[in-house]
């Protein structure tokens, strides 16, 4: 009888000892399934991620290109005009000519360049009759190095004071002159004094560069 007993009771333990077995092993194929499913939920997410930061770079490309193209034509029209935008000849060496492109850099210069201006001024008024006395100025290049470039530019301020001898006709001309400038020129004050039937202008006026515009290019990481 206790033979017997103890056959069952081997037999109920080997019969524990598998079903043991067998939850342990179950558990394990769950858990494994479970993070595998939660690691791969993760790659496919970060696929789908890096599949549509492809597809919105590539979008961007097909748009940058389709606009080059038209900038390109653009730039075309512009240039090839029998007259340029101030009444000049496009193919001229005269104050007033060469095509828009060039005036337009002329007008609004990259660099803050005083001397260049200075030149620029004395162009304008040796074409008149009247006597030069002064342009007066900063040459604040050295200071200005920080606004050379920018990713937002903006027109910067070159104020300058010139100072011109002659009759009231001439003051006259000196002011449309500067008013037909490839140079945006804004006056700010004008000052005539005379003495002995000679007037002297003085003119406060400020004219403006802008810096290059920087190209920010960066990388992105998908994360």
């Amino acid at each position: 009888m206790a033979q017997i007993r103890s056959v069952k009771q081997n037999l109920i333990n080997k019969a524990n000892t598998t079903i043991v077995a067998v939850t342990a092993g179950a558990c394990f194929v769950v858990v494994f399934c479970i993070v595998s499913s939660v690691q791969l939920m993760g790659q496919l997410t970060y696929q789908n991620r890096v599949i549509g930061a492809k597809k919105g770079a590539l979008s961007t490309l097909k748009e940058d290109l389709a606009a080059t193209d038209s900038l390109t034509n653009s730039y075309q029209a512009f240039i090839n005009t029998s007259k340029n935008a101030i009444g000049g000849d496009p193919n001229g060496q005269g104050p007033q000519d060469g095509n828009n492109a060039k005036i337009v850099i002329d007008a609004l210069p990259s660099r803050y360049d005083f001397p260049a201006l200075g030149t620029s001024l004395e162009n304008i008024l040796t074409s008149q009759t009247q006597k030069i006395q002064g342009i007066i100025g900063t040459d604040d290049a050295i200071n200005q190095e920080n606004s050379q470039t920018s990713s937002n530019p903006q027109p910067q301020p070159m104020p300058f004071e010139l100072s011109v001898n002659g009759d009231y006709g001439g003051m006259q001309n000196v002011v449309m002159a500067l008013e037909r400038s490839i140079r945006p020129i804004k006056v700010q004050s004008i000052t005539i004094t005379s003495a002995q039937n000679n007037l002297t202008m003085t003119v406060t006026a400020q004219t403006y560069f802008q810096p290059q515009k920087s190209l920010n290019i960066t990388t992105k990481v998908v994360k």
